[in-house]
């Protein structure tokens, strides 16, 4: 039996009998016999299960689980001998992932030495699946990533990517940590969702139809910006004529062309970095560019340029508010450029929209916003850098498309949908939301 040393430290041995040979012993099937051999399993009676499923030995076990596909551009992954199997009673990475999809779990959370664990509608859960060593964690990374990608994480201790299967594609982070490696696999639903499914505002829309300028969404990691945005584009796909072009690490909802032209890229496979793949974009004969990121001062200087120039351009920012996104996006730059940086700003920016999430009271989960339309009142103050009257000016702009996440939130309690300790919890001004739930406002 020979045992393959993978680059993480983790031995691996094929258990598949080779082929009879007279006389016995049979001989030792060589690696690259071994790795000829699939890893398939029924999943049929794994749906909606709590529990690992029954362990299958060789002779080969009934096909029939989704295999994710490999990542464009890089070899197929090696495929796995049954052996690894055993150490878990058969459990691979393809169930547990099906078995978050049909629970509607958002996450995957799995490492060595914990318990692998749900996000369910925003909340950490628990499994009753033992506890994960370090072969069996291996034996799931090598499912979805060649060897290639595992050395470049042995390289960079971390690592960002993406695969699909036929019911869901799923994001991958791997990354070290103190009790060995761990990852976090966020499930991203083929389907995407209209504006109507999600809810959103009628403003929304009519954001859409601009021709040129910046509009950014942002939020906290986990806040449905990726979900939000995958919308609007989908709207823009289906009902103009438009070329766009993404980028995105790693892309995450997948659009196929409509009614536009639809190119979309990743950063690490078709590009090197974002800035790159934006001045790139500005030669591409683009309408609408997509960033996934707005990641440092480079790219917004680019997609400034590429809103001033005619072109429609949509990004995220990790922030909490609109107005705390202007002046994110204005504190990049030195106090000699501020100046300039604010007009800039003011000429350019078409919405902000800062987005929340909120367990609702039937358990699923709803968006709450913070949307700025740049009126032509909200861009003098923000070139007199007026912050605390562009706030003020929102909670008395709804004719314009504009509310505050606090009036979102009162919403959502007058609709029935949350209660008043979840508007409370996720209001950013707290003293502020009970006055409003005490009719004081």
């Amino acid at each position: 039996m020979t045992d393959t040393q993978s680059p993480l430290g983790s031995n691996f041995a094929a258990t598949r009998n080779a082929p009879p040979m007279p006389p016995p012993p049979p001989p030792t099937p060589t690696l690259s016999t071994q790795r000829q051999a699939t890893q398939t399993l029924d999943m049929s009676g794994y749906k909606n299960s709590n529990h690992p499923p029954t362990e299958v030995l060789p002779p080969p076990p009934p096909t029939g689980v989704p295999v994710a596909s490999h990542r464009p551009g890089t070899p197929p992954p090696i495929p796995q001998t049954a052996s690894i199997k055993s150490h878990n009673s058969g459990l691979t990475l393809a169930q547990i992932i099906k078995e978050a999809y049909d629970q509607g779990y958002s996450d995957v959370h799995l490492g060595v030495g914990e318990v692998p664990r749900f996000r369910n509608r925003g909340e950490i859960q628990k499994t009753e699946y033992p506890e994960t060593d370090k072969e069996i964690f291996m034996s799931w990374v090598r499912e979805v990533l060649t060897e290639a990608e595992i050395q470049r994480f042995e390289e960079y201790l971390e690592f960002d990517g993406a695969t699909q299967y036929d019911f869901a594609r799923v994001r991958i982070n791997i990354f070290g940590s103190l009790k060995g490696p761990a990852m976090v696999l966020r499930l991203i639903p083929l389907k995407i969702l209209t504006m109507e499914q999600l809810r959103l505002p009628a403003v929304f829309r009519d954001v859409c139809h601009h021709h040129k300028g910046l509009i950014l969404v942002t939020g906290p990691t986990g806040s449905g910006k990726s979900t939000t945005m995958a919308a609007m584009i989908d709207y823009i796909n289906k009902e103009m004529a438009k070329h766009i072009i993404t980028i995105e690490d790693p892309i995450e909802f997948v659009h196929q062309s409509q009614k536009s032209l639809i190119k979309q890229r990743e950063v690490g496979m078709h590009t090197r970095k974002f800035d790159n793949a934006l001045k790139a974009a500005l030669r591409e004969d683009p309408d609408l560019i997509l960033v996934g990121e707005m990641r440092d001062k480079e790219t917004v200087n680019t997609a400034l340029k590429a809103a001033q120039t005619g072109h429609l351009v949509m990004g995220t920012l990790h922030t909490n508010s609109a107005v705390k996104t202007i002046e994110r996006i204005l504190n990049l730059y030195s106090a000699e450029e501020q100046d300039s940086m604010r007009v800039a700003v003011s000429e350019s920016l078409v919405a902000v929209i800062a987005q929340g999430l909120c367990r609702t009271t039937d358990g699923k989960r709803a968006a709450f916003h913070d949307i700025l339309i740049n009126t032509d009142a909200i861009k003098e103050w923000i070139k007199d850098g007026k912050y605390d009257e562009i706030g003020e000016l929102m909670k008395q702009a709804g004719f314009d498309g504009m509310i505050t996440m606090n009036q979102s939130l009162l919403n959502l309690y007058q609709e029935g949908r949350i209660t008043e300790e979840t508007a409370l919890e996720m209001s950013p001004t707290p003293n502020e939301m009970a006055q409003f739930l005490r009719g004081r406002v």
